[in-house]
């Protein structure tokens, strides 16, 4: 059968039709921002201390000595979790004695917010953590529920799949790879009536369509991906490229309210990033190789995140720039994956292959937000291991075959091979040349 490009090359790259579909795609997915990243603020966690009722019988100056200190951030800030027990202070109250002067506080038992908490309102009125007193013991419950949210993501994906073949035409080329030539054309004698463009009076003709029957008859199985060592070892790597991509950017987003500075302004700033990094990868991805390009933005996005830990405490705004620019690393790449993952796998298995990957995008998704909690351990932790990871899935793409400039494969054997494979039957190829050098004779 001929070329698919070939065939629909009367359409045209850039048509109406062509640029409808985009629109229609590009609207389906704007409320995506909204709702993914309404959780940094429905989960904000604002400062809080633990509740001294008003019945408690203490002095003003004993209430207001009522919260232990501790170190945070290097610095001396109320204790968000203990308090002095308060029988103990009532005591000392009664008897007419001075904390600090009278009594070292250090030596004073202390036990946990028993009467729950009070929250600054300063950047959020309420939250689900205000609302249910999501700190402290309870405070691993917060990150649950972004990652509950984004299961919700991972559930609803299959059913928006089928939803959205109502919206937007099939694949064509999908449709050929499934033997319906006939749903084909009349997608593609559509396309060409939308472009005004006059389609040829034959598009498939009855020898084309006999000859890759043995094509239609390949029904794709989610083991496919797996069926030589080639295609498996793209497969494996394309999962950890998803995932760990994933954890990255979706990292880097909710982490926005630990940043220095106001909460909104952050994550304004971390959308905004996102608009020169699609830019860049569109123009990289019109000129340079795929592996090189993905590669780079990863090894930027990751090198600048672990920098972060060198960065002095006093110089918040330098911190809060380089988590910018790793942002925009990690955008950059993550908008490049769809484009590289769609040219690498043959169109039989293209659609299930996009799927097994978003699947361990929405994975990534769903841990994202513990490798944000562990920034309550260790401020730079989140950032040191999603730097580490982003640097090691660009080492991963090297390996990768490259797509850029190569048509798209239309079944498994014009898959491109992994670089070790190709190498090794290049090397292969060199010594059986060199036991059989019959083999080089070639006729005049």
């Amino acid at each position: 059968m001929r070329d698919y490009d070939a065939a629909t090359a009367f359409l045209g790259e850039w048509g109406r039709f062509q640029r409808l579909v985009f629109f229609l795609l590009s609207a389906s997915i704007i409320p995506n921002g909204f709702n993914g990243m309404s959780v940094v603020f429905l989960a904000g966690t604002p400062e809080h201390r633990c509740v001294v009722p008003r019945g408690a019988n203490l002095s003003g100056e004993w209430r207001n000595a009522s919260i232990p200190l501790e170190l945070r951030g290097g610095q001396e800030a109320p204790s968000r979790c203990r308090r002095y027990r308060l029988a103990a202070l009532a005591n000392f109250s009664a008897l007419g004695l001075r904390p600090g002067s009278d009594v070292e506080l250090e030596a004073v038992e202390q036990e946990p917010c028993l009467d729950g908490w009070e929250y600054s309102r300063d950047v959020y009125r309420s939250t689900i953590v205000t609302e249910w007193n999501l700190v402290c013991e309870d405070d691993w419950k917060a990150p649950l529920t972004t990652s509950l949210f984004f299961v919700g993501v991972l559930i609803g994906s299959f059913i928006s799949g089928q939803l959205s073949d109502r919206i937007i035409p099939e694949s064509p080329r999908w449709l050929i790879s499934q033997g319906r030539y006939k749903e084909a054309e009349a997608i593609i004698r559509k396309a060409a009536k939308i472009n005004g463009i006059p389609a040829p009076s034959v598009l498939f003709g009855t020898a084309e369509m006999q000859d890759s029957k043995p094509q239609q008859q390949q029904k794709a199985i989610l083991l496919d991906l797996f069926r030589t060592r080639n295609i498996a070892t793209i497969t494996i790597m394309s999962l950890l490229l998803w995932f760990f991509t994933s954890v990255g950017y979706f990292g880097l987003s909710l982490s926005t309210p630990d940043w220095h500075g106001n909460a909104y302004v952050n994550c304004f700033l971390s959308a905004v990033i996102e608009v020169p990094a699609y830019v860049i990868a569109w123009l990289l991805l019109r000129s340079l190789p795929r592996r090189y390009s993905l590669s780079g933005t990863f090894f930027l996005g990751g090198s600048v995140v672990l920098f972060i830990q060198l960065v002095p405490a006093e110089l918040n705004i330098l911190s809060v720039g380089l988590v910018m620019l790793g942002k925009f690393g990690i955008t950059a790449a993550f908008s490049m994956l769809y484009v590289y993952n769609v040219e690498l796998y043959p169109t039989v298995v293209r659609n299930m292959a996009v799927g097994a990957t978003s699947t361990a995008s929405r994975l990534g998704s769903i841990i994202a937000p513990y490798f944000v909690y562990l920034g309550a351990y260790n401020r730079f932790l989140p950032y040191i291991l999603m730097g580490s990871l982003t640097v090691l899935i660009g080492i991963i793409t090297l390996f990768l075959p490259e797509s850029y400039g190569n048509p798209l494969p239309e079944s498994f054997e014009q898959m491109l091979k992994v670089k070790c494979f190709r190498n090794r039957q290049q090397t292969t190829g060199i010594r059986s040349s060199k036991e059989s050098p019959k083999s080089l004779i070639t006729p005049l």
